[in-house]
């Protein structure tokens, strides 16, 4: 498959909950208007992840949700407490600690489940799996298949792909990055952003509003397929840059060099 030129954007904001900030969050729905966004929203069901129990519960969150599904936005279900204690071996290996991989396939399965009732009693409708901090492994895709999510918001290839029975929307990108070609999600944290941070996501939108598309255009233009040994390598090479530059890894070599 040719690579679609010139790039095309998603969106997906990542930790949401009730307990996140509520006023950090609303900066970001100024953009969602008036550049009509159709973003990834990437919920925690039932968070107990101390670092995101930042405020007390929004009686709004739910609702604010709702209306911005309705609006057209993609809701996904982002892992179910975002505890992550496991040290499983992850298919995409981003990170060393996750909330699903090395967890059996029966818990893993109820923990999807019990997170898909939980949106879905909200009145939330999600098509999406995104794990935190890129934590999955095999027993996760078939418990997502088995429990009817075929998307997985995930990967470092540019374009989508078909792996282990779902379709991967790859995400590469936290921070807006002009792109040639490709299909490229930016993944934004609302709760920890800085207003700088906001103010360059709304610089880029002005730029390229044009080239950002939604999860239904994605897949109306593609047919995802296996990924080709050319973009298989591409993907590889790209999570080993990403292991290499991230923070731990400089803080292990300065260690290192200590010594």
């Amino acid at each position: 498959m040719r690579l679609p030129s010139p790039a095309q954007y998603l969106l997906r904001f990542d930790d949401l909950c009730p307990t996140m900030p509520k006023e950090r969050w609303q900066r970001f729905l100024p953009l969602i208007e008036e550049f009509d966004l159709r973003p990834i929203l990437a919920v925690i069901p039932a968070n107990v992840d101390p670092e995101l129990d930042m405020s007390a519960l929004d009686p709004d969150f739910w609702s604010a949700m709702r209306e911005l599904q309705h609006a057209g936005a993609e809701i996904a279900l982002h892992g179910y407490r975002h505890l992550c204690e496991s040290k499983g071996g992850t298919l995409v290996g981003a990170t060393r600690f996750s909330e699903f991989a090395g967890v059996p396939e029966a818990t893993q399965r109820a923990w999807i489940r019990t997170g898909l009732d939980v949106l879905r009693g909200h009145g939330l409708n999600p098509r999406i799996f995104v794990a935190p901090r890129h934590g999955f492994d095999v027993r996760t895709l078939r418990a997502l298949h088995a429990e009817g999510i075929e998307i997985l918001s995930d990967g470092f290839a540019r374009i989508p792909f078909r792996r282990g029975g779902l379709t991967w929307i790859p995400q590469q990108l936290w921070t807006p990055t002009e792109k040639s070609s490709g299909v490229w999600t930016i993944c934004v944290h609302p709760a920890t952003a800085s207003d700088r941070e906001v103010a360059e996501l709304g610089e880029f939108l002005r730029r390229y509003a044009a080239q950002f598309t939604s999860v239904d255009w994605v897949l109306e233009d593609f047919r995802p397929r296996r990924l080709s040994l050319r973009e298989r390598f591409y993907a590889s090479r790209s999570l080993w840059r990403r292991r290499v530059s991230s923070p731990m890894s400089r803080i292990r070599k300065r260690m290192q060099g200590a010594r």
